[in-house]
């Protein structure tokens, strides 16, 4: 028997399933925050951020800027605040429950309106229209902004490479998204090359547009735990699984 793949129609173009990133590169950011703060700023959604640390009173959360060059959606930048959550109806807590957690996507700001449709209709994504200015020189550096308000502002410093053989293994990581009242999951693969990690490596600097207010709420700016990049990010994106509404 024959597998059925899915199709969606965005803007008269038909993606078939999954959606594929052929090249990308990759910036991301992991800060270590309060737990409470942040499930302040995502108790919308009705997940739970994942707690580790002393008393459970910490969470990750992961700020990212991705060049996405060659796809099935088309050239445009894409920045994301990403908050680690457990499982819907998990209360796993410590280090252990990390390996388990997926990102919730609270931020997404891009600059076409091509993936931003395909984005909100396919996987329920906050996409947002949005500009970017890129600065490509010894440090890498962008701002984002939205509607002439600057969200954020981030400078990184080159990191260590990172052998090939510790990166290039397919990863499959879950993310989850609430829009319209319906809250998502959704799993990507992923294979990084050219990867560079580095301890902090990163510098902050928040606007005045109403992220920048949450991310401020979360204690940024700050020191990141770690920061890192990636040359190239070859990914496939599958329909989203409706977790509830």
């Amino acid at each position: 028997m024959s597998q059925v793949t899915s199709q969606h129609t965005i803007q008269g173009t038909v993606l078939t399933m999954p959606v594929r990133v052929r090249t990308a590169h990759q910036h991301t950011a992991m800060f270590v925050v309060d737990a409470d703060a942040a499930q302040r700023m995502i108790d919308y959604s009705g997940l739970r951020v994942c707690r580790f640390g002393r008393s459970n009173r910490r969470a990750l959360v992961v700020l990212m800027l991705m060049r996405y060059e060659d796809t099935d959606l088309g050239q445009y930048w894409e920045y994301g605040t990403n908050v680690m959550v457990n499982p819907p109806g998990s209360d796993a807590s410590g280090m252990s429950a990390l390996q388990s957690a997926g990102a919730f996507v609270h931020h997404l700001p891009v600059d076409q309106a091509f993936t931003l449709e395909a984005g909100r209709t396919i996987w329920g994504y906050p996409k947002v229209m949005a500009d970017f200015t890129i600065r490509n020189g010894r440090q890498f550096g962008f701002d984002v902004s939205i509607d002439g308000q600057r969200v954020v502002s981030m400078e990184f410093a080159p990191g260590v490479p990172i052998p090939a053989a510790l990166t290039s293994r397919p990863q499959v990581h879950p993310t989850y998204s609430y829009l319209d009242g319906v809250i998502r999951r959704t799993e990507g693969t992923m294979v990084l090359s050219g990867v560079r990690y580095r301890p902090g490596g990163v510098r902050v600097q928040l606007g005045e547009h109403p992220y920048a207010a949450e991310l401020s709420a979360l204690g940024l700016p700050k020191r990141a735990l770690v920061s890192s990049s990636a040359a190239n990010v070859d990914m496939t994106f599958a329909d989203s699984l409706v977790i509830s509404r």
